[in-house]
């Protein structure tokens, strides 16, 4: 039976911390990120935990600000731009999802693109869509570090992304396109989506349904990146149905423990730059 290489993203993670630990100790200040939660979503503030857990373990600064649910967006918006005037904040994570009343593009837009740590700032998107990426979100820019770390080539291969939300599938997309990858987007509208995935070389799949996936739809020695997080009878799995691909693929992420951790350790990454970034222009 195939045993494919197992993506171990707490294994990577651990690599960029050491890396992170070195960048942070020449700055002549502690990076400070202040994370904003809208509501009371049991996702939202296990992540934000995370999240906070991590900058305290890497001697970073990181707070949380709770606003209830029904807080009006002027009132966030105002609390970003006090942010954005603080030269003690050097990063700001709206966390997501936010309550249907409120215009999620204002929102992020409000943000300075100099303390936009997840990269969803339309300046910073459209960095990264010329070549040229300053801050590149944290989930994608995560991936790749993935790949390289297990020499897993990207350019000029078939890579194939499931998915086309503006956090994960278009800028992973795009990422994939400036490494010189032949990239193609599948979403719900594709047709004919299981030859589609048999072209792919490399894999990756967001779209938040639960194992969604089979061995059916893939070829043998394609390289998985699993992002999907569902919650299922207490457990959490992915959006591949890990059991059967792993039968034909050579090398897959496994969820828990694949994602995840790179995105953590990657908007780490990206505080750190912004340090770096900020103290420059001062």
């Amino acid at each position: 039976m195939n045993q494919p290489l197992i993506l171990d993203g707490k294994k990577v993670a651990e690599s960029v911390y050491q890396k992170l630990l070195l960048e942070v100790s020449l700055l002549s200040f502690v990076p400070r990120i202040v994370f904003l939660r809208v509501g009371e979503d049991p996702a939202s503030q296990s992540y934000v935990r995370s999240k906070e857990k991590r900058c305290l373990e890497l001697g970073l600064r990181g707070e949380t600000i709770v606003f209830a649910e029904f807080v009006s967006e002027d009132e966030l918006i105002d609390k970003i731009l006090t942010l954005n005037r603080d030269k003690d904040v050097n990063g700001i994570l709206v966390q997501l999802p936010l309550p249907k009343h409120m215009d999620k593009a204002k929102v992020l837009r409000s943000i300075d693109p100099l303390k936009d740590v997840d990269g969803l700032h339309p300046e910073n998107a459209g960095l990264l869509l010329q070549g040229k990426p300053r801050f590149i979100p944290c989930t994608p820019i995560g991936i790749v570090e993935m790949l390289k770390f297990y020499q897993i080539p990207i350019e000029g291969k078939r890579v194939i992304v499931m998915g086309r939300s503006e956090i994960v599938g278009r800028p992973m997309a795009q990422l994939f396109l400036n490494y010189n990858a032949t990239v193609t987007v599948c979403h719900s509208k594709t047709q004919n989506l299981k030859e589609e995935l048999q072209r792919a070389e490399v894999l990756v799949v967001a779209i938040g349904k639960t194992q969604f996936v089979k061995a059916d739809m893939i070829s043998p020695g394609v390289t998985i990146i699993d992002v999907g997080i569902n919650r299922v009878d207490g457990k959490i799995v992915g959006d591949v149905d890990f059991d059967s691909v792993s039968s034909k693929a050579a090398a897959i992420s496994p969820v828990p423990g694949g994602v995840g951790p790179m995105t953590i350790a990657m908007l780490m990454k990206n505080l750190s730059l912004a340090a770096t970034l900020q103290s420059q222009k001062n």
